[in-house]
């Protein structure tokens, strides 16, 4: 296709300074990551994509197909079985710990190109990179613990016999990570790091909407000294790429995180060879506020908990539960709260919400705002598109909102707190509206009575909850969902024990 100058001047974004070395790379030509090389996509096509806090054009992409899958796999079932697979915890934990020592190098241009390419804040930008580091340690450490166990009961070998029988653990093989637009490189190192630990090989999938990280995350692989083929990133589409990866016999694990629609449609695919998949899916999580909460911490615990990312992310607090109590000086607390965030480019000193990441996703946001007015909710603050470049929305908050309506079911990926207020002090009766949802990600409980925190707690039916804070991930502390909102858990041991099979070898004496 033919290619036009980009249409921004290489000026500060929005008036904000980048680094020389975002400048550079944001400048370069970018491919595809291949067998330990950059490669011009099989089909010549090329992608934009936009800082969303402008809608400017800030760097072009090649777009792979179904065979830049094909040659990715070879390239990974080749390093697989060419040693890797094989080779010691100590050297692959040795690598993990050279890329998180890159990535703490690099720390500004990767926070940088995550601001422009997804819009999220500079703050979670800086933090996204900590963490990244954090988890590549963490995931070194955990390869040497990899290891079976030895029985000596009697197998059923025959009556006589005696037997040794041991376990192995074992690489799954070859693994497809398919990453979200949300926080790109968190999700991209969440899924390699345990992967690379327990000795797989991978192919990553960065969304069409923010590949710029996936691509300098390549950088540093080869820099570290990883073996062509143990990781390749392939640009593309859900339907061109994303598909082909999912329904490839090569291919032994899929890792997706990413809406529960998409993830219905990658277990169909998976069904061809049987492929092992973990999802991480959509959420639309309880906050539980009950009428001793401190509402000094639960007014900006609680606003918060939808809104950062701007609430595109999976464990966002949207269903609020506010006791009648307090629900006045909550609503309140949460209104104040909400209109004097500083809403603006992630850049910008003091930003707290960026933008939607896309011109499209934020109108799917307003077409839940005006679904919401429709129904009967209370527009109590916001609602509206703030009228400057970018896809902008402000804060915005739903009172007399009622379980069957769409703000209060849908995920919705946005800024939109629906309020719903209770009288109840039973728990059973609390967790049945918390557990008014096809959902299971997240959820928080807001208050001082540890008996009422923990009952409460262990009655909502979600793969994590949060009392007096919300949405407290760790790298050491797992996370999935229940119901809709996936299989699996990432995060912790148990992300490791998704990239390993166990063997039982039983030896006759």
């Amino acid at each position: 296709m033919s290619v036009s100058p980009l249409p921004y001047a290489p000026t500060p974004f929005d008036g904000h300074p980048i680094s020389d070395a975002t400048r550079a790379f944001l400048a370069r030509d970018h491919q595809l990551f291949i067998d330990g090389r950059w490669a011009a996509a099989f089909g010549g096509e090329v992608m934009e994509t936009r800082d969303p806090a402008t809608g400017l054009v800030v760097a072009r992409f090649a777009v792979g197909e179904a065979a830049d899958v094909n040659a990715a796999v070879v390239a990974a079932r080749n390093a697989f079985d060419g040693g890797w697979a094989r080779s010691q915890p100590a050297y692959r934990a040795a690598l993990l710990r050279r890329l998180a020592e890159l990535m703490q190098r690099d720390a500004q241009m990767l926070a940088e190109l995550e601001v422009i390419d997804s819009g999220m804040p500079m703050f979670i930008a800086s933090l996204t990179v900590s963490n990244c580091v954090e988890m590549l340690h963490y995931y070194a450490g955990l390869a040497g613990t990899i290891e079976g166990t030895t029985t000596t009961p009697p197998a059923h070998v025959s009556m006589e016999a005696e037997a040794l029988t041991y376990t192995l653990r074992e690489p799954v093989g070859v693994a497809a990570h398919i990453i979200p637009w949300n926080v790109p490189l968190s999700m991209a190192i969440l899924k390699l790091a345990p992967a690379l630990a327990a000795g797989c090989t991978n192919i990553v999938k960065p969304s069409e909407e923010t590949p710029l990280t996936a691509l300098a995350l390549a950088d540093l692989i080869a820099e570290a000294g990883f073996p062509a083929g143990v990781v390749n990133i392939v640009n593309g589409t859900g339907p061109g790429v994303g598909a082909a990866l999912a329904g490839h016999p090569g291919i032994d694990k899929v890792a997706f995180t990413g809406s529960t629609a998409t993830g219905r449609r990658i277990v169909e695919a998976a069904l061809g060879n049987l492929k092992k998949v973990t999802l991480e899916l959509g959420g639309k999580s309880p906050v539980v506020v009950m009428p001793d909460a401190d509402l000094e911490l639960a007014v900006p615990g609680v606003a918060m908990a939808t809104y950062f990312l701007g609430g595109q992310n999976c464990m966002a607090g949207t269903r609020i539960f506010v006791h009648d109590d307090v629900y006045e000086a909550m609503i309140e607390g949460l209104v104040a709260f909400s209109e004097n965030l500083v809403v603006d480019h992630g850049l910008a000193p003091g930003c707290m919400i960026g933008p939607m990441v896309s011109q499209a996703h934020a109108a799917k946001v307003m077409g839940y705002i005006a679904r919401g007015l429709s129904e009967g909710a209370t527009l109590r603050t916001g609602g509206q598109r703030l009228n400057r470049a970018g896809h902008f929305i402000a804060p915005t908050i739903f009172t007399a909102t009622t379980p069957d309506m769409g703000i209060v079911q849908d995920e919705i990926f946005g800024p939109v707190m629906a309020v719903q207020r209770f009288d109840t002090l039973d728990p059973d009766e609390i967790a049945r509206m918390a557990n008014n949802s096809p959902y299971g990600l997240s959820g928080s409980v807001w208050t001082r009575s540890l008996s009422a925190a923990h009952k409460i707690a262990a009655r909502i039916r979600s793969g994590h909850v949060s009392i007096n804070c919300h949405g407290a991930v760790a790298h050491n502390i797992p996370f999935g969902g229940y119901g809709q909102s996936g299989w699996g858990r990432e995060f912790g041991r148990e992300s490791l024990d998704n990239y390993l099979e166990t063997k039982a070898v039983t030896a006759r004496l």
